[in-house]
């Protein structure tokens, strides 16, 4: 399997007041702790998908070999920008980059790891499910895979719908990775406590 990892990093982080991507943990932004991560996992290839201020969030980042995309409706929320991926990712010529499943992940779980993506990429052909999705705080979510026979469904999601709708609606075809600690994102400053903690 050819698998492309899909990194949301487009918002504006409105409530935490300042962008999320740029806060520093363990030593690094969230944003170059999440392109690590995801280039040193058993995916094919990760494709960053920006949006708000592209150019500062950019600045300083160590992307060697990892490719962006700038969601230009990005303030119409994860989803538009998990759709500006996988439709950058559907046209590429490039057979390094024609994954045919997709892991979608977000800069602010700042407890994933690499040992995580690469146990949901292995569970997924071990399984053989269509999805995989991660457990945490009574929900199923991201980090998430999706074979390509969910692409034209992701594609279809209205904005405002996130990706869990189709991991919902398609339960018999979802393998469950507990991830308790997935639970942990950055959202408030209330949250920042949270990163040394």
């Amino acid at each position: 399997m050819n698998t492309g990892i899909i990194l949301l990093a487009a918002g504006s982080s409105s409530r935490l007041g300042s962008p999320k991507q740029l806060v520093e943990y363990q030593g690094k932004t969230l944003i170059q702790r999440s392109i690590d991560v995801a280039s040193k996992s058993e995916a094919d290839s990760v494709l960053v998908v920006l949006g708000w201020q592209p150019n500062l969030i950019k600045k300083g980042i160590q992307s060697d070999g990892v490719y962006f995309v700038e969601n230009e409706s990005w303030e119409d929320g994860m989803t538009s920008s998990m759709q500006a991926g996988l439709a950058w990712y559907m046209v590429s010529e490039d057979k390094v980059v024609s994954p045919n499943q997709i892991l979608i992940m977000t800069c602010d779980q700042f407890k994933v790891d690499t040992d995580l993506l690469d146990s949901l990429i292995k569970e997924k052909e071990k399984s053989g499910k269509g999805i995989i999705a991660c457990r945490y705080s009574d929900t199923l979510g991201v980090p998430a895979i999706f074979d390509e026979k969910y692409f034209e469904d992701l594609l279809g999601l209205d904005k405002k719908v996130p990706a869990k709708k189709l991991i919902l609606e398609y339960l018999d075809d979802v393998q469950i990775v507990d991830f308790p600690l997935g639970a942990l994102d950055l959202d408030t400053e209330e949250d920042l406590s949270k990163l040394n903690g």
